[in-house]
């Protein structure tokens, strides 16, 4: 049985968080730069390298961390659903950091 009952929710919901959390980090999800860069650092954390995170934290790295935990999300929403045979994505912002995502992931290139 799928976790998600109903993709089409689910990915209204993440991407409402992920368009809160760029408003929080100051992020346009049309600057392909800022979006890429964003990725890149998505895809090099490593929560058991990088120092704890202790509730003194930022409000701009908890809101960083989040964002990289939403990332997740997509992914298994996404995964989820093409189990199930429905096509599962979300809006603009989602759109954008899923694509930076697969292009700062490599794989991209070995299409």
């Amino acid at each position: 049985m799928a976790a998600f009952e109903n993709y089409g929710e689910e990915a209204i919901r993440i991407e409402r968080e992920i368009e809160r959390h760029g408003v929080i980090l100051g992020i346009d999800w049309q600057d392909d730069n800022a979006v890429r860069a964003l990725a890149r650092e998505a895809l090099a954390y490593r929560p058991g390298e990088d120092a704890k995170v202790s509730p003194g934290d930022t409000p701009l790295w908890r809101a960083k961390l989040d964002l990289f935990g939403l990332a997740q999300l997509m992914l298994k929403v996404m995964t989820e659903s093409a189990g199930d045979n429905v096509e599962t994505h979300g809006g603009p912002a989602w759109k954008a950091f899923g694509r930076a995502l697969w292009q700062e992931s490599g794989l991209a290139d070995r299409r």
